[in-house]
């Protein structure tokens, strides 16, 4: 059987970016910290701008074997569950926290996919009204 094989968003990769991310908005997760930013397009830039993801995994998390293996989890999920749902011209960074090793993949996506949709203005408001009762 031949799978199609889907495509991996753009990766963040230089310090200068991730610092610039984390000026964004963050949402926290049980798994995780994401971390979202959007960029403008510079007037020089004539190319589409395209969504870019990064992970940082600290060494709270454990070994470099537990490290990476969290990283290559967090990596799958985006490409299997998120592909669709990441807005172009947008950064997301994804903190971890320890609970992204041992947690079902499926919860994983599913954790991924609620914090990368954005908060609607009627949603914040609910959470708002709870907040103050």
């Amino acid at each position: 059987m031949h799978f199609m094989k889907r495509k991996h968003p753009c990766r963040i990769r230089k310090r200068a970016d991730f610092l610039a991310v984390r000026t964004g908005e963050k949402r926290r997760g049980p798994l995780f910290l994401l971390e979202v930013k959007s960029r403008e397009q510079t007037a020089g830039i004539k190319s589409p701008l395209v969504a870019r993801v990064g992970f940082t995994v600290t060494r709270k998390n454990g070994n470099a074997v537990k490290r990476n293996r969290i990283k290559r989890r967090l990596r799958e999920a985006v490409r299997v569950g998120l592909t669709d749902d990441i807005e172009a011209g947008t950064d997301y960074v994804i903190v971890a926290h320890s609970d992204a090793l041992h947690a079902p993949f499926t919860f994983l996506i599913s954790e991924l996919s609620r914090r990368i949709k954005p908060k609607t203005k009627h949603q914040k408001r609910q959470q708002g009204n709870m907040n103050g009762i």
